[in-house]
């Protein structure tokens, strides 16, 4: 069934064609990535299908299927602040919903006769489903911690997952994501994962997440050059199809530019005379010159700016620790850090993470202890809240009031002109003012501003929100080949960290720091197994209270409590492999990922059937 067709459909800001006559549909159960760069209209044309901005020319179309349910999630969503984060959830206008929402001011009131009424509602709706999955979004996304404080209170990253927490329960047919696990932890970006692999949904959406894109995609559309390409198939794919694709049309291009050099040396000699012909030849001239003269837009991110010499003394903690009144952020930390180490910090919010980072750059003093620092470190920190750009400033001044001239590596100067057109802002690009960036260029012009200070001690929060994945290739190129600093990496992006970090800092609470020797999807595999082994001691443990039950188990109740052991253990091992395929998208075929995420719902739930009997069962033997 189709969902959505854009039929010629054209897309314009003064005289930027962001993307001309295209064509697209849009299928039920298609999970679509959209990948392009920064500033060519990824969040436009993301509008453009919620309905949310107009189109140009006089045959575009923008055709919807009847009866079926659009959700949007915006980079910046609006709600309304008078609302509290309760009243927002309970805004949609579903049934199920609203009978929830009923039911709950009903025990809040304590109103038997409402509570009764309700009650029924609920029963005849059959939503007690909806209000098991409304506890359960509002849990793992932890709106559940500001319910009752009022949106316009709330900071951005909170707002944005009330945002999505409203889109997920009120389940639309068809979603639109923009950039969905921004302000989201590692844990709430596993669940929703599984969340959106396990459910039916229709989805179209922008991410930098390649992880998160692999495991919930089937379908990767890239818009170049104001063009859909389409690929079947997961990231690496895409990546491999790509650069044939640009083979192909460099040797094209080839081509048709010696075509052109003879017809050109055609039309000099033609007669003036027309012939029907002549004339259809002298149109597809012009065809080809067009072709021929339009600028190929194989621009990359080029990153070779010149790292400061690092001496023997890099950073130094000592005994390290900051807290204030009984809550320890950090206890009794030691460490040295050796040169070009490249380490990940993970934790939960709140555990000391940046607290840690501003006590190394001494932007803090620490309540115990000391941290030395070298004579050469030169830091750069690029931060979420560090960005603060001149929006009155052109893009080429914001460079020059730093510096007119950026020393390269093996001696070469650089300038400031020079350096943008390397960060992808061309000449016209350099003469706009920075309030009419998009929000990518912004935070690419940021990063520009960190870099060209030549730090050798570089640190980088949450680097990849914003920014384009094609941006984040080359990054992730410069600091693995190019960079030969330290590096300390603050993100939710597993992939970034993974391809990024040699060993980890874990936060673990209380002022606990763990030094943990390998990347983050080994460490989450760790735990994974330490989770499916305490739950197994738990099992174990929730027979021993109920051994005087006034019944006792049967012979074929103890047989089946026996094989239902060995079948959980076997559908846990089984759901293991399948989330460890999604993992690692290399091996996986794309025609594999339907039929899996089906076998992973299914596994889900029979292991809360075969669970929920187990523990019955239990209270026999």
């Amino acid at each position: 069934m189709n969902y959505l067709a854009l039929e010629n459909v054209t897309k314009s800001y003064g005289p930027k064609i962001l993307f001309q006559n295209i064509q697209l549909n849009i299928n039920r159960g298609d999970r679509i990535a959209l990948v392009a760069k920064n500033g060519t209209g990824k969040t436009t044309l993301l509008r453009v299908l919620s309905g949310n901005e107009g189109v140009e020319g006089e045959t575009a179309k923008i055709l919807f299927a009847k009866d079926i349910r659009v959700g949007y999630l915006e980079q910046d969503p609006y709600i309304n602040g008078e609302l509290t984060a309760i009243e927002a959830v309970f805004e949609a206008e579903s049934p199920q919903i609203q009978a929830i929402k009923n039911y709950e001011k009903a025990l809040l009131d304590n109103d038997p006769l409402s509570i009764q009424r309700t009650l029924e509602a609920v029963d005849a709706l059959q939503a007690w489903d909806v209000e098991a999955k409304i506890k359960e979004i509002l849990s793992k996304l932890k709106i559940d911690t500001f319910l009752n404080q009022y949106v316009k209170t709330l900071s951005g990253g909170q707002k944005k997952r009330l945002a999505l927490a409203k889109l997920l329960i009120d389940a639309p047919d068809f979603l639109i994501l923009d950039e969905p696990t921004n302000h989201l932890d590692l844990d709430m970006i596993e669940w929703l994962e599984i969340y959106l692999t396990q459910s039916s949904l229709t989805l179209f959406m922008v991410t930098h997440d390649r992880y998160f894109l692999d495991a919930i995609c089937n379908t990767i559309i890239e818009l170049d050059a104001g063009k859909f390409y389409r690929y079947r198939g997961n990231y690496a794919y895409y990546l491999e199809q790509k650069a044939l694709r640009q083979e192909v049309d460099s040797a094209t291009m080839g081509k048709n530019r010696k075509l052109f050099l003879r017809e050109l040396d055609w039309m000099r000699r033609q007669p003036q005379a027309r012939t029907t012909k002549a004339q259809s030849r002298i149109d597809d001239f012009h065809d080809l010159k067009d072709k021929v003269s339009r600028k190929e837009d194989n621009d990359d991110l080029q990153i070779d700016i010149k790292t400061t010499w690092l001496g023997s003394k890099i950073v130094e903690c000592h005994n390290v620790s900051f807290g204030f009144g009984d809550k320890n952020l950090i206890k009794d930390f030691s460490y040295k850090f050796k040169k070009g180490e490249k380490v990940g910090i993970v934790g939960s919010n709140g555990v000391g993470k940046s607290t840690f980072l501003k006590l190394i750059t001494n932007e803090l003093d620490p309540t115990g202890g000391k941290v030395a620092i070298g004579e050469t470190i030169q830091f750069g920190h690029y931060t979420q809240s560090g960005m603060n750009l001149k929006e009155d400033k052109r893009v080429i001044e914001v460079i020059t009031d730093i510096a007119e001239y950026i020393p390269l590596e093996k001696g070469q100067k650089l300038t400031a002109s020079g350096l943008l057109e390397r960060f992808l802002f061309t000449k016209e690009h350099q003469q706009v003012y920075v309030s009419q960036l998009s929000g990518g260029e912004k935070r690419r012009l940021y990063l520009l501003t960190i870099l060209m200070k030549n730090p050798n001690f570089l640190i980088l929060d949450e680097p990849t929100n914003d920014l384009d994945i094609l941006s984040l290739n080359v990054l992730e190129d410069f600091l693995i080949n190019q960079f030969g600093g330290c590096l300390i990496v603050v993100t939710h992006d597993r992939y970034f960290m993974d391809k990024m970090v040699e060993h980890l800092f874990i936060f673990e609470g209380d002022g606990h720091i763990k030094d943990y020797n390998g990347n983050y999807t080994e460490y989450r595999e760790l735990k994974k197994i330490e989770v499916r082994e305490q739950a197994k001691l738990g099992r174990a443990a929730a027979v021993a209270p109920v051994v005087n039950n006034t019944r006792k188990a049967n012979d074929n109740e103890r047989r089946e409590f026996k094989r239902l052991e060995k079948e959980i253990e076997k559908l846990e091992a089984r759901k293991s492999e399948i989330e460890n395929a999604f993992n690692d998208m290399t091996t996986l075929k794309t025609a594999d990922i339907p039929k899996l995420s089906k076998e992973l719902e299914d596994i889900q739930n029979e292991l809360e059937i075969k669970e929920l009997r187990w523990l019955e069962l239990s209270e026999l033997m």
